[in-house]
């Protein structure tokens, strides 16, 4: 099971940009989708973001769409959540996951239990 290290969270404000980092060890890393979530206090975990193995894939929710974006780089087994024009309804606990079930896939989804390893989590506080 891959491990991961989520980094780069932080308090900014408004209209402001953020980039978050999530840092996954195990040899796999290279052969799986990964995704970006958030849970914000009292609210349910939801789907922001998913990138195939290769990167030439990703799927956003239609929340952060043409605001955040999502790359890798399997060189370093790292996935990045680049996040701009920071609105304060972002406000949340994001995290990283891995979808370990299936290698070199197309598929991307954005159901939570369809990933199987999850890191720690980052806050992510934006002010008003």
């Amino acid at each position: 099971q891959v491990q991961l290290v989520e980094s780069g969270g932080g308090l900014v404000q408004a209209g402001g940009s953020l980039r978050l980092s999530c840092a996954a060890s195990g040899r796999t890393f290279s052969r799986n989708a990964m995704g970006w979530f958030r849970q914000a206090p009292g609210k349910e975990r939801e789907f922001v973001a998913a990138i195939s193995w290769s990167g030439g894939s990703t799927y956003y929710a239609d929340s952060v769409k043409g605001r955040f974006t999502i790359s890798r780089d399997n060189a370093k087994n790292t996935v990045y959540l680049q996040m701009n024009s920071l609105k304060p309804e972002d406000t949340a606990v994001y995290y990283c996951a891995a979808e370990e079930t299936s290698y070199y896939s197309a598929y991307l989804s954005n159901l939570k239990y369809e990933y199987n390893s999850w890191g720690q989590g980052t806050q992510v506080t934006v002010s008003s």
